[in-house]
């Protein structure tokens, strides 16, 4: 009895070490970059000993790799959900616009200064710019949650050419890889303050009205 106590308690304790070393290097991975943070740097913030990163996940290589893969999956389900939300409320054809709603929706509500996935967001975006050769190689080919998005569209616009419709879902995902609050005080400024948007809501609308208006024939 007392053993299986103690191997509870010795598992409970792995895995507060593990949930704590992945928190720790994602949020000073999205902050310093993946480069100016050491293996130490994480133990350190996560207050564990200095092998746990090797010993939980492999390496530091290793430990990017699978923040990167644990955060797309769920945004992506995120946007799947919305996807699928929006298929059952137009009987299989929803319209372009809710298609893009669940494409933007997820990363820009995440992003939000007052949301807790702010850093997740920054780890993402990091990746495409910072990522290691196998986190280049999931965002080149590993491209099956945006099938469903492009195959959505095509059927919503039957007017445009294929090629048409994959070209305009690549412009689309510019908004969305380039659409960050942090570049916000930028566009205030050369706007001389037109620009200001505090609503997340409002934000989305515009980026909607947009990218609405790129797929029409």
């Amino acid at each position: 009895m007392d053993s299986a106590k103690d191997n509870d308690t010795g598992e409970a304790n792995e895995a507060a070490t593990k949930a704590a070393v992945f928190c720790a290097a994602e949020r000073l991975f999205a902050l310093h970059g993946f480069q100016n943070v050491s293996v130490r740097d994480i133990t350190a913030d996560a207050g564990v000993n200095l092998a746990s990163v090797n010993y939980h996940f492999g390496s530091k290589d290793a430990l990017l790799f699978e923040i990167f893969r644990r955060r797309t999956a769920e945004l992506n389900r995120e946007r799947a959900r919305m996807l699928h939300e929006a298929n059952d409320r137009n009987a299989g054809k929803p319209p372009v616009r809710d298609i893009l709603e669940a494409l933007f929706a997820p990363p820009l509500k995440w992003a939000t200064p007052d949301n807790d996935r702010r850093i997740s967001v920054q780890f993402i975006i990091r990746s495409r710019s910072e990522g290691t050769a196998e986190m280049r190689e999931a965002l080149t080919n590993d491209v099956s949650h945006l099938a469903r998005f492009a195959d959505a569209l095509i059927s919503a616009c039957p007017d445009l050419p294929r090629e048409t419709v994959y070209w305009r879902l690549h412009f689309c995902l510019g908004m969305t890889h380039n659409n960050r609050f942090a570049e916000f005080d930028r566009l205030h400024v050369l706007s001389d303050g037109a620009t200001r948007e505090g609503d997340v809501d409002g934000l989305l609308k515009r980026m909607l009205d947009f990218a609405e208006a790129g797929f029409q024939a």
